[in-house]
């Protein structure tokens, strides 16, 4: 199997491109005259591709390809970035962020596989941590160094920047073997998904990803809005929690698997997240910071322990298919969420998607303690 140093190197490398995109886009948007609602259309539609793409190709990762996958999305998605910076048609940036979350999902898709079908014998609690902390820091990274882009060049440099960069990686990973693949019948992904244990688990986690479409579509533009924050300084608001949810998760590392101990601190770490979302929309920056980082911090625990819980669900020959369908699952959640909270957000107040996101999160706890009472994770 492919070198975990390998792995690590194109999930933070990935995270580092395509998270700066969620948090930042939306600036570019407004600069260049979307409205609220297209703003919330655009970023569903990234998040549908998933919807039709997630099985397809983790069934491929399963039985074909992993390394080809990985290496035609990372071309599309550099392709993509350079096209993002010359657009300014609504319907055609709608269609090229259709494509991009298709390639995205690939991307994504391809290298958890890939790390799920790794043999190496650790702890699952150090496996995951690890993964999950350089996702990351590749994210906080990437919205550091995009803040600093946009606020002494533009985001037309930093779309050529970034295209460049995944060229970089692509030459980066030419060498991944392909792994180990076998002929999985179509009832057998059936029978790891219509179950009672899986489904809840995927009801659970689909009500915690709402709070990804808050954060894709009215996140920059309430710092703006409400602190008149820069871009430099609006991207070191959103990073530096970032770096501590990369860490939150590396502690996870040194937690010796426990299925009892994990459930609790998902359950913690669920109710942290959202009040912290709730909080943050103070008038104050500072405080407002604060619980930003209390967010991130559960957030942090949170993405680690999904990890850990969907390698534990499925079978390691027919993970990439299965979980495919979580991932899909859990995208509708986003594009959910960007649908309702985007004109909530532009039409009655941008602290509003905040605030309902955290109180959905922080009731989802409490049927986190039901599913967790009906099966073992």
């Amino acid at each position: 199997m492919a070198s975990l140093r390998q792995i690590h190197f194109l999930n933070f490398s990935r995270k580092l491109t395509i998270n700066t995109i969620f948090f930042l886009v939306p600036l570019y948007f407004l600069q260049i005259g979307f409205t609220g609602w297209q703003i919330g259309v655009i970023t569903s539609l990234f998040a549908f591709a998933p919807l039709l793409f997630s099985f397809p190709t983790g069934w491929i990762n399963d039985r074909l390809s992993i390394r080809g996958v990985i290496h035609v999305s990372l071309l599309i998605l550099a392709i993509l970035f350079l096209l993002m910076g010359r657009v300014r048609n609504f319907l055609l940036m709608a269609i090229l962020f259709l494509l991009l979350g298709l390639a995205n999902n690939a991307l994504d898709m391809s290298s958890n596989s890939l790390y799920y079908k790794d043999e190496t014998d650790m702890d699952l609690n150090r496996k995951y941590g690890l993964m999950n902390f350089w996702l990351s820091m590749g994210a906080a990274v990437g919205v550091s160094l995009g803040g600093l882009l946009t606020y002494y060049a533009d985001f037309h440099t930093l779309f050529i920047v970034y295209a460049a960069f995944l060229v970089v990686v692509l030459l980066g990973v030419l060498n991944l073997p392909d792994g180990r693949f076998t002929v999985i019948p179509l009832r057998k992904y059936k029978l790891s998904l219509i179950n009672k244990k899986t489904i809840l688990f995927s009801l659970l986690i689909f009500i915690l990803t709402l709070h990804w479409g808050a954060e894709s579509t009215v996140y920059s533009p309430f710092l703006k809005t409400s602190f008149h924050l820069n871009n430099l300084q609006l991207a070191l608001y959103i990073s530096v929690p970032l770096f501590i949810l990369a860490f939150a998760s590396f502690t996870v590392c040194f937690l010796k698997y426990s299925r009892r101990i994990n459930e609790r601190l998902f359950l913690f770490s669920m109710f942290l997240s959202g009040l912290g979302h709730v909080l943050m929309v103070q008038n104050n920056v500072y405080i407002s910071f604060f619980f930003r980082v209390v967010h991130e911090l559960g957030d942090g625990f949170l993405a680690a322990l999904i990890f850990v819980f969907i390698s534990r669900l499925f079978d390691r020959e027919n993970i990439g298919g299965s979980s495919g369908i979580l991932i899909a699952i859990m995208t509708l959640g986003h594009m959910l969420g960007a649908l309702v909270f985007s004109p909530i957000g532009y039409k009655v107040g941008l602290q509003y998607p905040f605030i309902i996101s955290g109180l959905l999160l922080m009731a989802n706890t409490a049927f986190g303690v039901y599913v967790f009472r009906t099966g073992q994770y």
